[in-house]
């Protein structure tokens, strides 16, 4: 994800390596090349005007201050906190205040609207709680509502849909007649992608806001498009005052000009950001958080939301007596593994530990690695993979046919996972237990110690009697 720009303002920087000051002439030098960097990403030159010079003026007011902090980290500091501010500063919550709310999506041929339509019912029921119902109005498209009805079905969302009707402002008003006698709290209204242009469709989605009256109006910009998506998106604001900007297609060969522009240009904010084709891959947009990320510093936040969705408390304390008593088997890996699944893309996971991203830059990571040792545990018998000792070289063979891979393939695995074994043992046995301490017969808490130590605390404790 930015990677380009990234590296180009990670060049910025460097021009700071190994002075002890901020100077006039260091920070003019800096700010040159971070101007360079934002219209290489396809910022407006005006917008990338106007952030420099606001950066150089907060970098001449510190050169005096923080004199501890090198002039690099100095000058990395505002230019995240520009960043940030640029993108509009905090998150922006969805609006769902209706009964039910409604929520209308618009946006541009291709800007993979519907996919997000999907992935927005999938949000919403499974993080927030809700029942939405989702609503096809694209009726222009060949195999519209048959994507969106597979969507549906994927995630286990229904979907309204009227066939042979061509007009989207009756199939809408129709889907919240039936979400209110049905029990939805959302109705989502996929429409027909239009051009800018186009008078006939833009004239469209104005009469559908009209009558819907929605809630929330999300405009989809593909974040690829770059500064013609944020051009587009002021002109799609113009006519139907939408309430914020969703960002696609962020995994893709993304420069960035969308999403430091859009807020400033448009004045909307940016709501949600989407990345791949799978429905659990929409995140709420947290520009303090996208400003970290341009800067090559990671996202823990994000990285620990992610994982506390998957976390587990009761799991996490019997795994923990498990690995003490070194019985971690086969089974409890193979949990472990899909859950880090399910918290998506593992190199765009790594990307969120800080200096991770610039390691990863060049480096392909195959999620299909995990595929393989799946197969391996589910060709073992649920004896064998309980009690890892039993695997002896005829099991191995056996499971070697059974999974479809060599009997080296199958003995590296689980060399590597004996050794995995022994080393979480190592670290969980040479952790102290937390240990409160209990109150005995005599008044005395019972200390950890050795007897005789014991014996002392007790003499002690007579003497002073």
């Amino acid at each position: 994800m930015f990677e380009s720009l990234t590296d180009r303002l990670d060049n910025a920087f460097k021009a700071l390596k190994g002075e002890h000051k901020l100077t006039e002439l260091n920070i003019a030098e800096s700010v040159k090349e971070i101007r360079r960097a934002l219209v290489a990403a396809d910022v407006n030159y005006k917008i990338a005007k106007e952030f420099t010079d606001k950066v150089k003026e907060k970098a001449l007011g510190t050169q005096n201050v923080l004199k501890s902090v090198s002039p690099g980290q100095l000058m990395v500091k505002i230019v995240q906190d520009e960043l940030t501010e640029l993108m509009g500063g905090q998150s922006v919550g969805i609006n769902l205040s209706g009964n039910p709310s409604v929520v209308l999506v618009a946006g541009l041929q291709g800007s993979g609207k519907t996919t997000f339509s999907g992935k927005l019912a999938w949000f919403l029921k499974n993080k927030k709680k809700k029942k939405p119902l989702l609503v096809a109005c694209d009726v222009y498209r060949p195999a519209a509502i048959d994507q969106i009805s597979v969507l549906g079905e994927q995630i286990g969302v229904p979907v309204y849909k009227e066939e042979g009707n061509k007009n989207p402002v009756e199939i809408a008003l129709h889907a919240i007649d039936h979400a209110m006698q049905h029990g939805y709290d959302v109705v989502i209204v996929d429409t027909a992608g239009r051009l800018a242009i186009d008078e006939e469709m833009m004239d469209e989605i104005s009469r559908l806001k009209e009558a819907l009256q929605p809630q929330e109006t999300l405009f989809v910009v593909d974040s690829m498009t770059g500064q013609d998506a944020v051009n587009t998106a002021k002109a799609f604001n113009d006519v139907i005052d939408y309430d914020g900007v969703v960002l696609t297609k962020l995994d893709g060969d993304t420069r960035g000009g969308a999403a430091l522009s859009v807020k400033y240009t448009v004045g909307k904010p940016i709501k949600f950001v989407s990345m791949g084709e799978k429905m659990d891959t929409l995140d709420v947009f947290h520009p303090d958080r996208m400003a970290q990320r341009i800067l090559g510093m990671g996202d823990i936040v994000s990285l620990v939301e992610k994982a506390q969705e998957q976390f587990d408390e009761e799991e996490a304390r019997r795994l923990e007596k498990k690995i003490r008593k070194n019985k971690f088997d086969f089974n409890d890996f193979q949990v472990q593994i899909r859950q880090l699944r399910k918290m998506g893309d593992l190199k765009n996971l790594l990307s969120m530990v800080p200096g991770m991203g610039k390691m990863l830059k060049d480096i392909e990571i195959d999620n299909s690695a995990f595929d393989r040792v799946e197969a391996i545990i589910n060709s073992m018998t649920p004896e064998e993979r309980s009690k890892p000792e039993l695997l002896n070289t005829s099991r191995k063979k056996r499971i070697a046919r059974g999974s479809g891979h060599s009997l080296e393939e199958v003995n590296l695995f689980v060399r590597q996972f004996d050794q995995m074994r022994k080393m979480m043992h190592k670290m969980t046995k040479s952790a102290p237990m937390a240990q409160a301490p209990r109150q005995h017969g005599n008044g005395m808490k019972k200390v950890a110690g050795t007897p005789r130590k014991l014996r002392k605390l007790k003499k002690k404790k007579r003497k002073f009697r």
